[in-house]
């Protein structure tokens, strides 16, 4: 399964391409489109944003979600599900697709929909996207996901998104980490070490941090598996100084992961 993914500053361009996307035979569960609950919504916009609801829960990455509504079950239309995900504020998603992306983030699906989306594919999910996903959303961006059997149905989509002007994930990821690395180096600075020197293995560090299997568990939870990745990344880099510079990029972005959630809270 391939997931392709655009991400559009314009939600009447992101919902243009979605039916775009539904036309090509491509299933259902298999397309999500992910926008901010509070967004404008373009003209001819064919879906309706139910208002969020949601309780508190405790812990850093435990998001709140409630199905707010469920046109498959009233009208035939989309199964439409809102969520209030840390660090990014209330969203809105279509379809099963986006239910399980919203459980691989950290959402908790409201009963309503718990079953359906517990059944729904996950394979293919992109979690290593996970976190550029939530920044874009974070900016206002709306996200369209599809996963593809293979790589002609892929291209097509991928096609498709380019025509109606998404921007891609890895263009996404850069700028996200454009916006960060003035800040990380003057931090990696202040440990007398060059971030230039030392990028690849600092944000590969930082981005780990943010996978969103790990991101929410204790320090020593994930100390085994840091330990490993850095193991892993010796091995294909013979000679680099790998270890220092992943271990202050993955507490860094654990840093950044938390303040956030925090910033969430507040506001």
């Amino acid at each position: 399964m391939k997931a392709v993914t655009g991400v559009f500053r314009s939600q009447s361009d992101a919902e243009r391409a979605l039916i775009q996307i539904r036309s090509t035979g491509l299933p259902e569960d298999r397309i999500t489109l992910l926008t901010p609950a509070n967004g404008k919504r373009g003209q001819g916009s064919t879906e309706q944003a139910p208002p969020v609801e949601a309780a508190e829960q405790p812990g850093m990455g435990k998001a709140v979600g409630a199905v707010l509504g469920t046109a498959a079950g009233m009208s035939g239309g989309p199964l439409i599900i809102a969520a209030l995900i840390p660090g990014v504020g209330p969203i809105t998603a279509i379809g099963l697709l986006g239910g399980a992306l919203l459980a691989a983030i950290g959402a908790t699906i409201g009963a309503v929909a718990g079953g359906k989306v517990e059944n729904a594919m996950t394979e293919g999910l992109p979690e290593d996207e996970l976190f550029v996903y939530e920044d874009a959303l974070r900016k206002g961006r709306s996200v369209l996901i599809a996963l593809a059997d293979d790589d002609a149905p892929a291209s097509r989509v991928r096609e498709l998104l380019m025509v109606e002007g998404a921007e891609t994930v890895d263009a996404a990821r850069e700028q996200w980490w454009i916006g960060l690395r003035d800040t990380e180096q003057e931090h990696y600075s202040s440990f007398s070490k060059n971030l230039t020197e030392d990028e690849k293995f600092y944000r590969l560090g930082f981005e780990s941090a943010l996978h969103a299997r790990t991101r929410c568990k204790e320090y020593d939870q994930v100390l085994g598996e840091m330990t490993a990745k850095i193991e892993e990344l010796e091995l294909q880099n013979p000679g680099a100084e790998v270890a220092e510079a992943f271990q202050r990029g993955y507490e860094r972005g654990r840093e950044y992961y938390q303040q956030l959630c925090n910033e969430s809270t507040a506001a």
